[in-house]
């Protein structure tokens, strides 16, 4: 197949797709008489990754496969889209997701321990709901309490292809260096929530936040 049309076929799934595509979920789009390999599609996807430079938009490989998505230097003028009021994750919960990834798989009570207090049903629920977290096993203890990790989505979420690539603790000066990134969209995603040490702390709940995020991405588990 010519590499011009291989573009727009895989340029166009792209955009189409509700979800980002991997390379094996592209070469299912053709016929075995077709006979594109993984390679050919690596080139084109490569070819329009490089025709995105200087645009809008960019062609990024996330945990769950490419997508083209906005770029971070206009997203404030295409979030004007969403008239909805931006709403922002309470500081506990950013503390609980921030302890689930970089020390999973951890419990319930092991973040309550490393934090000092404890941990409301409301933050993991909310954190199950958006499909951040998932039970990934039970410690072999008395009581069996769950393990948690992250999700495909999580990292899909962020921009990463791996736990790999999750900034180091050194570079993370505070947490509200990231709050920004987990700015929802009010009436489209899951409220803002704060446990009982944040209840007297409004800020962290209907506060403006940075740009709205809608994107919705597979979650499936972790490559490990």
């Amino acid at each position: 197949m010519e590499q011009d049309k291989l573009k727009n076929i895989v340029e166009a799934a792209l955009l189409a797709a509700q979800q980002p595509l991997t390379v094996a979920m592209l070469a299912a789009l053709f016929a075995e008489e077709e006979a594109v390999t993984h390679s050919e599609l690596a080139q084109a996807l490569e070819a329009l990754g490089q025709e995105c430079e200087g645009r809008g938009v960019e062609l990024v490989e996330v945990a769950s496969g490419f997508r083209y998505q906005v770029r971070e230097n206009v997203h404030a003028w295409v979030a004007r889209l969403w008239s909805e009021r931006q709403t922002r994750y309470s500081r506990a919960l950013l503390e609980t997701l921030a302890l689930i990834a970089y020390r999973q798989p951890i419990t319930r009570g092991e973040i309550e321990q490393i934090r000092g207090v404890s941990v409301a049903s409301s933050i993991m629920r909310t954190l199950e709901e958006r499909e951040w977290i998932r039970v990934v096993g039970y410690r072999d203890v008395p009581g069996k309490p769950a393990l948690f990790g992250t999700t495909r989505n999580f990292l899909d979420y962020f921009n990463l292809k791996s736990l790999d690539q999750l900034p180091t603790l050194a570079e993370i000066r505070d947490l509200e260096d990231i709050e920004p990134q987990l700015t929802l969209v009010a009436g489209v995603d899951a409220p803002a929530v704060a446990d009982e040490e944040d209840a007297a702390a409004p800020a962290d709940v209907g506060e403006e936040g940075g740009p709205g995020e809608t994107r919705e991405a597979l979650s499936t588990e972790n490559e490990a």
